[in-house]
């Protein structure tokens, strides 16, 4: 009830406030009313939102609060037409067919896990590990090491790993918040970082439609050439840009670090010492974002348990999205486009995890009906209940989607992206851009989102500054690499702290733990690295005082020190905790 009085104080503050503006602009007897487009009123609805899914815990309510505020915004405050304008949101939201395709894989996948639970394999599988993953550290090892084989999708990485991982880490007593961190905190950041990804397509096509569009507009002939000419070679340099990835990279180390050294500090501490002690792998209280205790999920008794019964199934799912994005990607190669980074970058990701996930749904059933393990009729029943544990989570992807068609509508983006045309030193433009990513993904909870809006504002801005000019070993190059850079890097960095992320969300989902326990476990870790990877890498690489490998191995070393000197072993505090006479 508190959190409901929470709740509808803000949202009443917040629609005074709209109404106090607008009125202040009638009054101002401004022509074209009031201004909302782009300015900073824009920010209020994620920051609703945000807000209040940190403060209440209640992500369902919190979300809906941020898109009515916008929706009223957009409507002149008239609360009726304001709540219509917000359903109207969610509908655009499923009515979009990528969205759809995340939605159907998701319940194929829960589904494909509900019939491998059913089937006893996923207990077959935690049975053959527990001969190798002994111990926490040994299967927090392997949970990380997992992502190399997923390395193509951070949708697939995150939603497949946190399912298959599930049951292990639960029985070593490792908890949910670390799963979904080591899940969430290698799934992007890979996929940003290595060449052969479905992410591939979309930063290069960005990155060459930038420097094209800016050729065509320049009235300098010889530059209008050099753009073209980097244009013509987006791919090479986005290859150029990846050691000035300094976020991500950072962030795919320092999971291992938290691993090997054993250290954790910040709320996920409590959360891994709480799991150790045998308080329980998720907070009591929580919400998990999916819901695995249904009955249809659980194995059946005096049936055998059988590892492959669960790994074949998986193990489809990766060769046939592999497969599928190659079939795609190849079928779409224009003239002068070969080897397999063309053909990924040409793929189409949402067909090729749809194909993947029905894959891996009919195969679980096939094996579990085929071994007389279950039924058809247990089979089916199994898939709607995995799917039925996704429904809490998919209530919530849709509602960020829904966001973040609001913070379109009202130029959250575009104001955000309006704070980098200021003048500043050259040297200082990949950190500023950095950190508006950063902003902007939080803000609205899309990277890709992030990266649309700001390529096209950030590339003529770093050349009308000077930098690229030439391109590959021209002046000031370095800027340009680590601009570029900054994008991606920022747009990774704000997609893990915000709770209106969908990599956030599917995180949670796969790993059944509580929204805001994940971003408030995650959150310091993130902004810890995002700070070191801004002083000892942005900076330094942009004023070209060191290489951007030095400044990777000065952040691993910081890192290192922080976790030493910082950390605390929540399996060393737990013990001592024991040990105290009573």
């Amino acid at each position: 009830m508190k959190k409901f009085f929470i709740t509808a104080l803000l949202l009443t503050l917040i629609f005074t406030l709209g109404m106090w503006l607008d009125l202040f602009a009638s009054a101002e007897s401004d022509p074209n009313g009031f201004q909302l487009y782009g300015t900073w009123i824009s920010l209020l609805p994620p920051l609703v939102a945000i807000g209040l899914a940190l403060i209440t815990r209640e992500v369902i309510l919190s979300l809906f609060a941020g898109i009515w505020i916008g929706a009223l915004f957009l409507v002149g405050f008239n609360p009726f037409s304001g709540t219509a304008q917000s359903l109207d949101f969610l509908i655009d939201a499923l009515v979009d067919a990528d969205h759809i395709a995340i939605i159907v894989f998701s319940l194929l996948l829960g589904g494909m896990v509900g019939v491998m639970s059913r089937s006893g394999g996923t207990h077959g599988v935690v049975d053959v590990l527990e001969k190798f993953a002994t111990t926490r550290k040994k299967g927090q090892i392997f949970s990380w090491f997992s992502a190399l084989f997923i390395f193509f999708d951070d949708y697939a990485n995150t939603l497949i790993r946190g399912n298959a991982l599930r049951p292990m880490t639960d029985r070593l007593r490792i908890s949910r918040e670390k799963l979904a961190y080591i899940v969430d905190s290698t799934a992007a950041p890979l996929a940003v970082t290595a060449v052969i990804t479905t992410w591939i397509g979309f930063e290069i096509t960005q990155i060459q439609n930038s420097l094209a569009a800016l050729a065509e507009t320049t009235t300098d002939t010889a530059l209008a050439t050099q753009l073209q000419a980097g244009a013509d070679n987006a791919f090479i340099i986005f290859l150029h840009s990846i050691p000035y990835l300094f976020y991500p990279i950072l962030a795919l180390i320092f999971v291992l670090m938290t691993i090997i050294m054993k250290k954790e500090f910040g709320p996920m501490f409590d959360a891994e010492k709480r799991a150790y002690s045998g308080g329980g792998v998720i907070r009591p209280g929580s919400m998990p974002a999916a819901d695995t205790s249904l009955e249809s999920m659980q194995p059946l008794e005096n049936k055998p348990k059988r590892w492959y019964n669960a790994a074949i199934p998986v193990i489809s799912v990766i060769v046939v999205a592999l497969w599928s994005l190659y079939s795609t990607g190849a079928a779409e190669l224009t003239p002068g486009e070969r080897g397999i980074t063309d053909i990924i970058g040409n793929a189409d990701p949402f067909a090729a995890l749809l194909w993947a996930s029905f894959t891996g749904c009919a195969v679980a059933i096939i094996l579990s009906v085929s071994q007389r393990i279950l039924s058809i009729k247990q089979s089916l029943e199994s898939l709607v209940g995995g799917m039925q544990s996704m429904l809490m989570a998919v209530i919530i992807l849709i509602l960020a989607w829904g966001l973040g068609g609001v913070t379109g509508e009202v130029g959250t983006g575009a104001y955000l992206a309006t704070l980098l045309e200021d003048t500043l030193p050259l040297a200082l433009l990949p950190g500023l851009v950095f950190f508006v990513a950063a902003v902007t993904a939080f803000s609205t909870g899309t990277s890709w989102g992030t990266m649309a809006i700001l390529f096209p504002v950030v590339i003529p801005l770093a050349v009308a500054m000077g930098a690229g000019v030439g391109f590959a070993g021209g002046e000031h190059y370095t800027i340009m690499l680590g601009s570029i850079s900054s994008v991606m890097a920022g747009a990774v960095f704000g997609d893990h702290c915000s709770p209106i992320s969908d990599t956030t969300v599917l995180s949670s989902m796969a790993s059944a733990c509580d929204l805001i326990d994940h971003v408030r476990t995650q959150l310091p870790y993130a902004l810890v690295i995002a700070v070191v990877a801004l002083i000892v890498g942005e900076l330094p690489a942009a004023f070209e005082w060191i290489h951007p490998i030095w400044g990777l191995l000065a952040g691993f070393l910081i890192l290192y020190a922080i976790l030493k000197y910082f950390g605390r072993d929540p399996e060393a505090a737990a013990d001592a905790e024991v040990a105290q006479p009573s």
